[in-house]
């Protein structure tokens, strides 16, 4: 059967088919029930974990997904997560799980609180934690240069998903303006420092692959206080490898989702230096992911295989972890966290979706509830975490709207200052 003839078959018995670079994948009707479902449950944790006062986003829901999840003692809410929760009210608003007036409302009052002073604001930028009620700084955290890109990321899908209204719009375009990038390289003038606190600048840098391809192209783009253009090439492009895979970055799986689920860089590549393709990197990095987890974990860790696998930045039994590889991080103990491969649904549908259905179909109900997946598990031992995170159901829903629609990328993209970002940074359509 060639490709047509396989395509009109697929037209002719219902399958959809979900389009990334390179490949065609086949998306049957099973699937779409699944990514419905899911979607769903991942918007109703933003519903429920905002603030309906201040629009902020609470960081994680406590408790058994099946149950009402408790709020916590803590009212801690995330900048980042807020972003996510921005993004999220255009997603939930565009298939009518909520009136388009109820999201504009959430949206608007979001921000209201981060451009009206009830959220600290230091040069632009923003704490990584802060209370849900009153904006103000959560303990002694620091203002958080990534999780304040993934705020205004939000807020600019709101600009432009908005577009009828005037006050998200302005609200939107000011929140931009007062980000001061060159402030933020603590004298560098290319390389971002992590964040900063009272008592002075995080001296760790930006300065290797992660999730930094947002923060840079924002700052290139900025309206107000720009980035030289050289600062995307002024980080290092480390290599990493896995049996037949090479792809740039010795990093989580997380970080080859995060930007990549606003920034279109689908058919596009560098025009500089060894000309990366961005977008196939990610997938690249996520089928190594895969295959490390298979061949090369399961030998300490038989319950990892071809569809049941992932690790990435979870909640575990002995709190939060940021781990994964290849290379291997020393804490790893068997734990599958479902956002790894959710998140990269827009970037490798043909490897992620079978492992979503393995994990729902083998573990049911202890995976499943509410909000979706559980944030991680570990089959070896039989934990199953009880905490929904934001930032991991964020990713997911994002992915799995970008893989169907493609609607993030269009909506964030129709947006001047990216554009104007990749151009000024060579990064053109591929001829």
């Amino acid at each position: 059967m060639d490709r047509r003839e396989f395509l009109l078959g697929a037209a002719a018995t219902g399958v959809a088919l979900a389009s990334s670079r390179g490949f065609a994948f086949a998306r049957h009707y099973q699937d779409d029930v699944l990514l419905d479902d899911l979607s769903q449950r991942c918007f109703r944790f933003f519903w429920d974990a905002s603030d309906p006062e201040t629009g902020i986003c609470r960081d994680l829901l406590h408790g058994n997904p099946d149950d009402n999840a408790k709020k916590g003692d803590e009212p801690r809410g995330s900048t980042g997560v807020t972003g996510f929760c921005l993004t999220a009210m255009c997603i939930g608003a565009e298939h009518k799980w909520i009136t388009r007036e109820q999201a504009k409302d959430r949206v608007r009052r979001a921000l209201r609180s981060y451009t009206n002073g009830r959220v600290e604001c230091v040069h632009g930028w923003f704490y990584h934690f802060i209370d849900v009620h009153t904006g103000q700084r959560w303990k002694n955290v620091e203002v958080s240069t990534s999780d304040s890109i993934w705020l205004l990321a939000g807020a600019l899908t709101c600009r432009a998903y908005f577009h009828e209204d005037s006050e998200i719009g302005d609200l939107a375009t000011l929140l931009y303006s007062r980000y001061d990038f060159p402030w933020m390289t603590n004298g560098n003038g290319m390389l971002l420092s992590h964040g900063w606190r009272p008592e002075g600048f995080i001296q760790f840098r930006y300065d290797k692959y992660c999730q930094l391809a947002a923060m840079y192209l924002l700052g290139i783009g900025s309206p107000g206080h720009a980035l030289p253009q050289d600062s995307w090439y002024a980080w290092e492009r480390d290599p990493n490898s896995y049996d037949q895979y090479r792809y740039i970055g010795n990093s989580l799986l997380w970080t080859y989702q995060y930007p990549f689920a606003w920034f279109d860089f689908r058919n596009r590549k560098e025009s500089r230096g060894t000309h990366v393709d961005w977008f196939e990197n990610c997938q690249t990095a996520t089928r190594a992911h895969r295959a490390w987890c298979y061949q090369e974990l399961s030998k300490t860790f038989p319950d990892y295989t071809k569809d049941i696998w992932g690790i990435t930045s979870s909640s575990s039994p002995n709190g939060y972890r940021a781990w994964g590889g290849p290379p291997k991080h020393s804490t790893i103990d068997g734990s599958v966290v479902p956002c790894a491969a959710g998140g990269s649904l827009m970037l490798t549908p043909d490897i992620c979706i079978p492992a979503l259905h393995a994990m729902k179909d083998q573990f049911g109900g202890k995976v499943w509830g509410k909000y979706g997946f559980v944030d991680a598990f570990n089959p070896l031992n039989g934990w199953f975490s009880t905490d929904t995170l934001g930032l991991d159901v964020g990713m997911t829903l994002l992915s799995i709207e970008n893989l169907r629609h493609g609607s993030l990328w269009r909506w964030f993209m129709e947006n001047p200052e990216p554009r104007k970002a990749m151009h000024l940074a060579g990064i053109e359509k591929a001829q």
